[in-house]
């Protein structure tokens, strides 16, 4: 199962936090590999990880399709912009996927034809979103608005006299509460360490988001609302970002595992570490303990100055502090790169940098 056809994550503020450029080595979690394709745009090497098949089956797709068609026929076959025949695309496309990846998406005929990008878990979740929810609350045009390029001042009447209403209140909370995102959209295991109401602190982000952030080329905000993109492209989709990552294909490496247990045997097996890391926000899904261990894990890998980029969504998670010594929080880079974060429902977004020698963090 493709738990997200998409990643869910702004590739803008991570690449400004990760830095890719030629020479730099960065491990990144997999998810559909939207995301390690932005920094593979930017000239770095990187290694994208996952545990789950069905989204390394994401990445070889992408890959493939990548390679071999040009900008607009990567948008008709991902799902982007209508196509008649993605499925002999496929056909032209399978060969150049791993055998195991080939037989995922063999299986997946209906996947195929409707462009993948829109057959996640959660990308079904937003659809319901979309489909039962909205329509109860305001009409399509009223909604449309939010694609309307709006001064901040307008963003912030138009919410709170035409979209804030009691309807929009109660029935975001219900549908982004912790039971019915635990059924329908996210594991149920992930909210674990989750605490206090979810569908609340959403919804005061998504306040945030209406009103402070852009609406109109906000990628993730634009999919949420009218199911596809449009012209609110994420980083690795856009124009000028199509030959770098073409280019840099080769520069991509997918394999499955752990991120901490790749990272040691990529470091013993090649010329050195990593110099940026792209966490997701796995940390929440831990124990503090377990988040301490796998963090000091991720240390050893660590080139000096590496930074590690990621997310808190529901549960706080930041650098453990038995590592005080080895890296530094870049907390003001961190807080001004949260506030441009067009995927708003996460709650801060963290960026650290590993002082020290190559493997030991200056121990």
């Amino acid at each position: 199962m493709v738990r997200y056809a998409n990643c869910w994550e702004d590739a803008d503020i991570l690449c400004t936090a990760l830095q890719p450029q030629p020479g730099k080595r960065i491990l990144s979690i997999g998810s559909a590999g939207d995301n390690a394709m932005a920094l593979l745009a930017g000239g770095a090497e990187v290694v994208a990880v996952d545990l789950s098949p069905a989204q390394l089956a994401c990445i070889e797709l992408r890959r493939a399709a990548f390679r071999n068609l040009d900008h607009t026929e990567v948008l008709k076959f991902l799902g982007v912009r209508p196509a008649e025949d993605r499925w002999s695309t496929w056909l032209r496309l399978r060969t150049d996927l791993p055998a195991d990846s080939q037989a995922f998406w063999d299986s997946r005929t209906d996947s195929i034809r409707q462009g993948f990008i829109h057959d996640g878990k959660f990308e079904h979740y937003f659809r319901k979103f979309r489909s039962y929810i909205l329509p109860l609350v305001h009409r399509r045009s009223t909604t449309e608005q939010w694609f309307v390029e709006k001064t901040r001042q307008q963003r912030i009447d138009f919410y709170h006299r035409r979209w804030n209403n009691w309807r929009w209140r109660l029935l975001f909370r219900v549908f982004f509460s912790r039971f019915v995102m635990g059924r329908l959209g996210r594991d149920p295991e992930f909210f674990r360490y989750v605490q206090g109401s979810v569908g609340q602190r959403i919804l005061e982000r998504t306040g945030y988001a209406l009103t402070e952030l852009s609406t109109h080329d906000n990628p993730y905000l634009v999919y949420i609302l009218s199911g596809n993109y449009g012209d609110a492209l994420p980083r690795y989709l856009r124009p000028e970002n199509f030959a770098g990552v073409r280019a840099g294909l080769d520069r991509l490496h997918v394999v499955r595992g752990s991120i901490d247990e790749v990272a040691k045997t990529w470091t013993n097996r090649t010329d050195g570490g990593f110099d940026g890391y792209n966490l997701s926000d796995i940390f929440e899904y831990m124990s503090p303990e377990l988040t301490s261990a796998v963090y000091g894990r991720l240390l050893d890998s660590a080139r000096p100055n590496a930074r590690l980029a990621y997310w808190n969504m529901l549960v706080p998670r930041s650098m453990p502090l038995e590592f005080v010594n080895r890296v530094t929080p870049q907390t003001e880079l961190a807080a001004e790169l949260f506030r441009q974060d067009k995927a708003w429902f996460y709650s801060a977004f963290v960026v650290d940098e590993v002082h020290g020698t190559f493997g030991n963090g200056g121990r």
